[in-house]
Protein backbone atom coordinates (compact mmCIF):
# COMPACT_ATOMS: atom_id res chain seq x y z
CA UNK A 1 0.00 0.00 0.00
CA UNK A 2 1.35 3.44 -0.88
CA UNK A 3 2.22 5.86 1.93
CA UNK A 4 -0.39 8.35 0.67
CA UNK A 5 -3.11 5.70 0.82
CA UNK A 6 -1.93 4.57 4.27
CA UNK A 7 -1.98 8.16 5.56
CA UNK A 8 -5.45 8.72 4.11
CA UNK A 9 -6.82 5.57 5.76
CA UNK A 10 -5.15 6.49 9.06
CA UNK A 11 -6.63 10.00 8.92
CA UNK A 12 -10.08 8.62 8.13
CA UNK A 13 -9.93 6.19 11.05
CA UNK A 14 -8.82 9.03 13.35
CA UNK A 15 -11.84 11.12 12.33
CA UNK A 16 -14.23 8.18 12.75
CA UNK A 17 -12.89 7.64 16.27
CA UNK A 18 -13.17 11.34 17.15
CA UNK A 19 -16.73 11.44 15.83
CA UNK A 20 -17.62 8.27 17.77
CA UNK A 21 -16.42 9.66 21.12
CA UNK A 22 -17.84 13.14 20.43
CA UNK A 23 -21.16 11.87 21.80
CA UNK A 24 -19.61 10.81 25.12
CA UNK A 25 -16.87 8.63 26.65
CA UNK A 26 -16.52 5.13 25.21
CA UNK A 27 -14.28 2.11 25.69
CA UNK A 28 -12.62 0.43 22.70
CA UNK A 29 -15.39 -2.07 21.96
CA UNK A 30 -17.96 0.74 22.28
CA UNK A 31 -16.01 2.79 19.73
CA UNK A 32 -16.00 -0.16 17.30
CA UNK A 33 -19.77 -0.58 17.78
CA UNK A 34 -20.47 3.16 17.33
CA UNK A 35 -18.42 3.31 14.10
CA UNK A 36 -20.39 0.33 12.75
CA UNK A 37 -23.62 2.08 13.75
CA UNK A 38 -22.58 5.41 12.20
CA UNK A 39 -21.59 3.66 8.95
CA UNK A 40 -24.83 1.64 8.87
CA UNK A 41 -22.85 -1.61 9.36
CA UNK A 42 -20.56 -0.85 6.37
CA UNK A 43 -17.33 -0.37 8.36
CA UNK A 44 -15.88 -2.88 10.75
CA UNK A 45 -12.77 -1.62 12.55
CA UNK A 46 -10.50 -4.39 13.81
CA UNK A 47 -9.00 -4.14 17.30
CA UNK A 48 -5.55 -4.39 15.69
CA UNK A 49 -6.23 -1.09 13.91
CA UNK A 50 -8.25 0.59 16.65
CA UNK A 51 -5.85 0.47 19.58
CA UNK A 52 -2.78 1.85 17.75
CA UNK A 53 -5.04 4.65 16.44
CA UNK A 54 -6.37 5.39 19.94
CA UNK A 55 -2.79 5.56 21.25
CA UNK A 56 -1.74 7.87 18.38
CA UNK A 57 -4.75 10.17 18.84
CA UNK A 58 -4.23 10.32 22.60
CA UNK A 59 -0.55 11.24 22.03
CA UNK A 60 -1.73 14.14 19.82
CA UNK A 61 -3.88 15.40 22.68
CA UNK A 62 -7.20 14.85 20.89
CA UNK A 63 -8.37 12.20 23.36
CA UNK A 64 -7.93 11.57 27.03
CA UNK A 65 -8.51 8.24 28.75
CA UNK A 66 -9.27 6.86 32.17
CA UNK A 67 -9.98 3.45 33.64
CA UNK A 68 -13.52 2.77 34.80
CA UNK A 69 -16.02 -0.08 34.99
CA UNK A 70 -18.00 -0.97 31.87
CA UNK A 71 -21.62 -2.09 31.66
CA UNK A 72 -20.67 -5.71 32.47
CA UNK A 73 -18.68 -4.74 35.57
CA UNK A 74 -15.25 -5.25 34.00
CA UNK A 75 -12.52 -2.63 34.05
CA UNK A 76 -12.07 -0.83 30.75
CA UNK A 77 -10.27 2.24 29.47
CA UNK A 78 -12.76 4.94 28.47
CA UNK A 79 -11.77 7.56 25.90
CA UNK A 80 -13.11 11.14 25.86
CA UNK A 81 -12.71 13.97 23.38
CA UNK A 82 -10.53 16.89 24.51
CA UNK A 83 -11.00 20.52 23.45
CA UNK A 84 -8.18 20.03 20.95
CA UNK A 85 -10.00 16.94 19.65
CA UNK A 86 -13.21 18.93 19.25
CA UNK A 87 -11.32 21.57 17.26
CA UNK A 88 -9.69 18.89 15.09
CA UNK A 89 -13.06 17.27 14.41
CA UNK A 90 -14.51 20.64 13.30
CA UNK A 91 -11.51 21.24 11.01
CA UNK A 92 -11.89 17.82 9.38
CA UNK A 93 -15.66 17.99 8.98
Amino acid sequence: MSQVKADLLQGTLDMLILRAVSLGPLHGYGIIQRIRQMSEEMLNVEQGSLYPALYRIEQRGWLTSEWDTNETGRRAKFYSLTRAGQRQLKVEE
